[in-house]
């Protein structure tokens, strides 16, 4: 016979479902109460950790960085006029001499030879003249008692004005003869530092062939550096300002003043080829710093913004043409994005408008902050002191 199932067993089955709906209804429970309090915190504003800087009043120099190469004032590579034996050299390789001292001499002896000779000529040719004249002086008392005829007396006259010209050609053979002797000593023409020696005592100096030695003047120096041809109307507008411009002489990197000194001018014309036009600055060179040839940076001061915000270079974010800050409120923590203009630049300090001295402004922790958000302030910088920038620093022109 067969089992008939149970009754019960469609009850148990409802029982499960009845079980796993609220099993179902509890666990929906449990999420959204676990869900819950992560949306509450997420509703909470969120504060960004930010770096600051306090804006400062002050001034700021606007600069021009140009490369330039040290150049001497003057050098002259001294060639000898005459010839002959170099008896002596009375110079030391990169001694700083003065103008006229003697550097080198070339024996003298041939030269002092032809001065003798010169002399001898004068003196024969002095004594003719005298018997001319003497001549002259008896044909002219003879003429007036009519003893020798007026042809006579007037060749007598010429032979006089022969023998004054012979003078005249030998005064100016024994003033060149004289000349040539002073030529024989090498002196130097300017003050200066000689470089190194060339020639050797016992060589034979061809004239007018060939350096015997070299000075250049390194006291003062000067730098010759380029411009691009929109910088003109700058540089020119600072040089017709009546004061001095600054020009300094900075090393490769930058870091380092190498010495001060003043715009003298700048070329008369542009070089098509580059656009480009030279300008000179002259520096004293007191501690020898500048080494003729050498490569420095050349910067110029063309004028200064005078009691103007000052802020680190980092606080300001760019957008296209637009410039922004985030200002913070010290008492409310909270961030204002605010439009400022850049007046200039000068290392890592920028000149503001559209902020006021004592603000604070964000200069680092940027990713998250937004207009109006709160903040916690990590750390506080210096906005840049007032007055001028240091020698050493980087610069760029205002914007």
């Amino acid at each position: 016979m067969p089992v008939n199932s149970s009754p019960s067993s469609p009850r148990r089955h409802g029982w499960v479902w009845v079980i796993v709906i609220l099993l179902a209804i509890v666990l929906i429970v449990l999420i959204v109460r676990g869900l819950a309090p992560q949306k509450k915190a997420a509703s909470r504003p969120q504060s960004s950790r930010v770096a600051v800087a306090t804006v400062r009043a002050g001034d700021l120099p606007i600069t021009l960085d140009t490369l330039g190469t040290v150049t001497p004032t003057y050098v002259d590579n001294l060639v000898s006029r005459v010839g002959g034996e170099l008896t002596a050299v009375d110079y030391q390789e990169g001694q700083q001499v003065k103008k006229g001292q003697l550097l080198a001499v070339i024996d003298p002896r041939p030269y002092q030879a032809v001065v003798d000779q010169m002399k001898g000529q004068l003196a024969k040719d002095q004594a003719l003249l005298k018997n001319a004249r003497l001549d002259l002086a008896r044909y002219e008392k003879a003429y007036e008692a009519h003893a020798v005829p007026q042809q006579q007396l007037a060749t007598q006259q010429a032979v006089v004005d022969q023998d004054s010209g012979t003078i005249q050609v030998d005064q100016a053979n024994l003033a060149a003869a004289e000349l040539n002797v002073t030529y024989t000593q090498i002196r130097a023409p300017i003050d200066g530092r000689v470089g190194l020696r060339q020639m050797d005592p016992g060589n034979l100096v061809i004239a007018n062939s060939g350096t015997v030695v070299t000075v250049a003047q390194i006291t003062p120096i000067t730098v010759i550096f380029t411009l691009a041809e929109d910088q003109i109307d700058s540089v020119s507008a600072a040089m017709q300002s009546g004061q001095p411009v600054r020009v300094d002489a900075l090393d490769r990197t930058l870091d380092h003043a190498l010495d001060q000194g003043t715009l003298i001018t700048i070329d008369n014309q542009i070089n098509t080829s580059t656009g480009t036009v030279r300008g000179r600055a002259t520096f004293p060179n007191a501690k020898g710093a500048l080494f003729p040839n050498q490569f420095v940076n050349a910067r110029l001061y063309l004028r200064t913004l005078t009691n103007v915000s000052l802020a680190p270079l980092g606080a300001v974010q760019r957008d296209n043409d637009k410039a922004t800050v985030y200002v913070v409120d010290l008492q409310t923590k909270k961030a204002e994005l605010r439009n400022v203009n850049v007046l200039a630049v000068e290392g890592n300090r920028a000149a503001l408008s559209g902020v006021k001295p004592g603000e604070s402004v964000v200069t680092d922790g940027f990713d998250k902050l937004q207009n109006g958000a709160l903040v916690q302030i990590g750390g506080q910088a210096n906005g840049g002191g007032a007055g001028n920038a240091h020698p050493g620093g980087n610069a760029a022109g205002g914007e």
